[in-house]
């Protein structure tokens, strides 16, 4: 189909085409039961994700300091945010009711992003079935402390595991894949911070520099790893492992919000606003959080203007066979967790039953947002992950939002709705980036 058409028939193409902020309600949302019956996932995938955690827990305590306080269980906190919630209704002159919450992941242990769960995830499951199928490893009963004796590591250090990243992904899976013994490749893109380069490098990962965006530098990885039969890549557009690995965090959120009395119910609604790249951890967390929640949560995907990938192509239904490009949008953002040109198809894919809408947000936004956090909440997170930050904002300040309250008749229920805004990183970022990114926004 070409532009021209998509511009006559899809009427939110031009406000993107314009880097406007939009909210956008998924129409082909049909409910939780008619996604379920089309996913090639279900609960047992993510009891299967949750079960290898577990099992590696005591490994983690031993050998991760940041893990013990949690017997070895990598979670973060949630925060409720009420300053930032006024400051967004004196900012748009709305009133948000109910109560703003931050999934803190830019607090996760071992690597500070959210990046963490489904990367980290995925390394677990290849060292685990290389272990077992070399029988140093006798089966899901034996005692995973091994992992870090120098049997196993001289074992892993034949092996070779790769990566393209524009930098969240490659710290957990070079930290992780460091520690267990593996030799660790990373592709980087033009757009990866130069502190996340630096930090991977401290740690004995291989960092490859690309000229070339994020599709390109994953092109360039998963093309070296092929051609060597020792080398794993970790697949940050195709991969099920690492999609599987961001399902379970919704479980642990399950237990948070009871432990605070947070009901989720007909009649207290939960939002969730989790910002979005390539697809793979907003998409593993909303379908985890539909297989809990149900059509009691509603599930946003939050994207830069200049990087609306998943938008387009949950607009057009042509998923990764669009990208920001053929849609003149100039891919230039400060939120560089978020610059991926070209969404995962099989995320996308799967997902476009199971996301109630997205939202995008201004570079001028994420700015703000970000120093305004810091002042109100004294919160310090990395660009990207302010992308969901706005949601509540777009839930009752747009016309399309409050269009979305009317259609699911959540009018007279939003005095007991919760939201939560996923951060997804900030706590690695140096003192002196921290410090830039603060006086962008005042």
């Amino acid at each position: 189909m070409s532009l021209e058409t998509w511009k006559k028939d899809i009427p939110e193409i031009e406000k993107v085409m314009h880097y406007e902020e939009l909210f956008w309600m998924n129409d082909s949302y049909q409910g939780v039961d008619a996604a379920n019956k089309v996913s090639q996932f279900g609960k047992a995938d993510i009891k299967d994700a949750e079960d290898r955690l577990k099992r590696f827990a005591p490994y983690f305590a031993d050998n991760f300091e940041c893990t013990r306080a949690n017997d070895g269980i990598i979670e973060s906190a949630i925060s409720q945010i009420p300053e930032f919630q006024h400051f967004l209704e004196a900012q748009y002159q709305i009133k948000i009711p109910g109560q703003m919450y931050l999934k803190r992941d830019d607090t996760l242990p071992i690597a500070g992003t959210i990046k963490a769960r489904g990367a980290i995830y995925e390394v677990l499951k290849h060292a685990e079935t290389l272990a077992l199928e070399a029988g140093i490893l006798s089966g899901y009963d034996d005692d995973y402390r091994k992992f870090a004796s120098p049997e196993f590591k001289k074992f892993f250090s034949q092996y070779k595991i790769m990566v393209g990243t524009t930098g969240n992904l490659g710290i957990s899976v070079g930290i992780m894949g460091v520690s267990l013994g593996f030799e660790v490749v990373i592709h980087m893109s033009y757009d990866a911070k130069e502190w996340k380069k630096q930090y991977l490098r401290d740690h004995g990962v291989v960092v490859i520099e690309h000229k070339t965006n994020f599709t390109e530098a994953v092109n360039q990885g998963r093309a070296e790893s092929d051609a060597d039969p020792k080398s794993y890549f970790v697949d940050d557009e195709h991969s099920v492992d690492l999609f599987l690995g961001y399902t379970v965090g919704p479980c642990r959120l399950k237990k948070q919000l009871e432990e605070k009395n947070i009901l989720v119910d007909e009649d207290h609604p939960l939002f969730v606003f989790s910002p979005c790249g390539i697809g793979g951890s907003p998409g593993g967390t909303a379908f985890g959080l539909k297989q809990i929640y149900g059509d009691n949560v509603h599930c946003f995907f939050a994207q830069p203007t200049h990087m609306p990938s998943m938008l387009v192509g949950l607009l057009t239904k042509e998923y990764s066979k669009v990208c920001v490009a053929d849609f003149d949008i100039d891919a230039k953002t400060n939120m560089d967790g978020l610059a991926v040109p070209r969404t995962s198809g099989f995320v996308a894919e799967l997902m476009h039953h199971y996301f109630n809408g997205g939202i995008t947000i201004s570079e001028e936004h994420q700015k703000l947002f970000l120093t305004k956090m810091i002042d109100l909440e004294d919160i310090h997170l990395e660009p990207a992950a302010l992308a969901g930050t706005i949601g509540p904002a777009m839930l009752f300040g747009t016309e399309e939002g409050r269009a979305y309250l009317k259609a699911y008749h959540l009018e007279d229920k939003m005095q007991n709705a919760t939201y939560i805004a996923w951060a997804t990183g900030g706590s690695m970022v140096p003192k002196a980036d921290m410090e830039e990114f603060y006086q962008e926004g005042k």
